[in-house]
């Protein structure tokens, strides 16, 4: 198994190429490898109309994420959230718009091309209560109980250490706090062979969980109210032209890939606080009283 620094290595250097290639000629593809193939049709038409007119075209092209989590949760005015791997700032610049004035929205990256990008958008967006964070999601640098909402997009199953991220995902969620997240997930189990034939197609299936495994890793970082729901799901059809140029007998691996590989929007909710007194409030995790 590689290493969490070989792994985080790899994918800073994907994304920080994503990231050059969209400042310097306006299109991720100019950078597309098999690394990247999830650049279609993963990451394509995933944002409305609504949404990508009010958001810099750059902070648009260089997202590779394989959802919408902006979409699918509700976010309140005043509210603060968080986007794990935030990327060219689509995510955290839409949220910052939803929470308004009174609210705020972080996006934590580990790559400076990506960070350099995301803050220059920040500035044609003309959104002021966004922060960008360098940092890693395995050790999130925000306090304790700090943040409403964690968003992320197509991020987490890169991680080569996602129990951690979890637990500092639960750490810095206030009490009630709602993790919601689009990520790619497996159902089922998929022969390693198959995996790697389709992980040549799309760079976002290396790490993606089995969708069982998802739920027993957010409930053992003390979440609740885990669920999984499918938004997108991938057919082999959709890669055979590519499978089948690099030598992948599509019609052999096809009863094993259909509808395994899909997009999901996972939801979970850190459990609220029990107070006895005004100074005193713990949480609840797994049904105990602390």
């Amino acid at each position: 198994m590689e290493s969490t620094t070989s792994v985080q290595e790899q994918v800073k250097e994907k994304y920080g190429s994503a990231a050059r290639a969209v400042a310097e000629s306006g299109s991720v593809q100019a950078c597309c490898d098999p690394g990247l193939r999830c650049c279609d049709p993963i990451t394509t038409n995933l944002y409305s109309a609504d949404q990508t007119g009010i958001i810099p075209e750059k902070a648009v092209k260089a997202s590779l994420g394989c959802g919408n989590p902006t979409a699918l949760i509700d976010l309140r005015p005043g509210e603060t959230v968080l986007d794990l791997g935030s990327g060219g700032g689509i995510d955290v610049l839409l949220s910052a718009r939803r929470v308004g004035p009174t609210g705020k929205a972080y996006g934590l990256d580990m790559t400076d091309d990506m960070l350099a990008l995301a803050r220059e958008n920040q500035k044609q967006a003309g959104v002021i209560n966004v922060e960008f964070l360098k940092g890693e999601i395995e050790n999130i640098p925000l306090p304790d109980n700090s943040v409403d909402v964690i968003i992320s997009n197509c991020v987490i199953n890169l991680s080569a250490d996602k129990d951690r991220v979890l637990r500092e995902a639960f750490r810095v969620l206030k009490p009630g706090g709602r993790f919601a997240v689009s990520d790619v997930v497996v159902r089922g189990s998929v022969p390693d062979e198959v995996r790697k034939s389709m992980l040549l197609w799309v760079g976002c299936i290396a790490g993606a969980l089995e969708e069982t495994e998802y739920i027993g890793k957010l409930t053992n970082a003390g979440f609740d109210a885990v669920s999984i729901e499918p938004t997108r799901v991938y057919n082999v059809e959709d890669a055979r032209k590519f499978l089948t140029e690099v030598g992948v007998d599509v019609d052999t691996i096809a009863p094993q890939v259909n509808g395994k590989f899909f997009s999901a929007f996972v939801r979970a909710n850190k459990p609220k606080a029990v107070c006895c007194k005004p100074s005193c409030c713990t949480p609840v995790v797994a049904g105990v009283k602390e």
